[in-house]
């Protein structure tokens, strides 16, 4: 019995590893959240100011007390061939953590 027992625990510890490993940590100064956001708002996308600017949409910000809609914006690209990746909050064991969008 002591032997099944050992080898059970082995295999649910080798199952979980690779979940344990291959979530990256949340980026430095993270704030947690304990609640999620709400649902993304739906904006009005008007004509980009030229060619050589991306539509950066808008997202939920937490204030430190609740949820703060900041609006979509134009913005120019910082060089030819930049694809600008939306931020987005995620989830994990301690709560709720925003990463922040970026050019790629």
């Amino acid at each position: 019995m002591r032997r099944t027992r050992r080898w059970m625990s082995a295999g649910l510890f080798a199952a979980a590893l690779p979940l344990l490993v291959g979530c990256p940590p949340p980026p430095a100064g993270v704030v947690y959240v304990s609640s999620g956001p709400p649902p993304f708002r739906t904006e009005y996308v008007g004509t980009a100011p030229g060619e050589d600017h991306v539509w950066v949409r808008g997202f939920y910000q937490w204030d430190g007390v609740s949820y703060v809609w900041v609006p979509g914006h134009f913005e120019r690209r910082p060089r030819a061939g930049a694809r600008w990746v939306d931020g987005r909050w995620r989830h994990n064991r301690r709560g709720w953590f925003w990463i922040a969008g970026h050019w790629r």
